[in-house]
């Protein structure tokens, strides 16, 4: 049995939703029984912007394996930028 962990963090970015493209202002990450994904449990990610509504949300599923595998490389990217004098 698992206890749903979730927390949440402010983000600024953009998502494509349903009607199109929207300011991202949070990011709701839990583990937890995904809705979709043939998995036990996943990492989910929520994507949001509470003052839009439902409407303004992304929502991702990912097994733990491709969670930390998205985590390492986002941080290779990152490094690379940063090396490369890219990020502001």
């Amino acid at each position: 049995m698992c206890t749903m962990i979730v927390e949440q963090v402010e983000i600024d970015g953009s998502g494509k939703g349903k009607s199109g493209w929207f300011t991202l202002r949070e990011a709701n990450v839990s583990y937890d029984h995904p809705f979709n994904a043939p998995l036990e449990h996943a990492l989910n990610i929520d994507f949001v912007n509470e003052a839009q509504g439902p409407g303004a949300r992304v929502a991702v599923e990912l097994s733990a394996e491709a969670a930390r595998s998205l985590v390492e490389t986002i941080l290779v990217v990152l490094d690379q930028a940063e090396a490369g004098g890219h990020l502001e």
